[in-house]
């Protein structure tokens, strides 16, 4: 039986929906995309370039907030 908790880990889809959303993106989600990229699929890939471009257009902004 699936873990009920598994709605809680971290996804690539949901990231970039949020990212969309928020228009920003926190510096501990572009290390987790950083540690996780060797298992994206190529569409996975195709989001992250994308974020990639909307962050040097502008469109997201990095959080750089450090926790206190």
């Amino acid at each position: 039986m699936d873990n009920p908790w598994n709605f809680l880990k971290m996804d690539l889809g949901l990231l970039f929906l949020k990212v969309n959303i928020l228009g920003v993106i926190t510096l501990s989600e572009l290390d987790w995309i950083t540690n996780h990229q060797s298992e994206f699929t190529r569409l996975d890939m195709a989001l992250v370039i994308k974020l990639g471009r909307l962050m040097d257009s502008g469109v997201i902004e990095i959080d750089n907030k450090l926790p206190v």
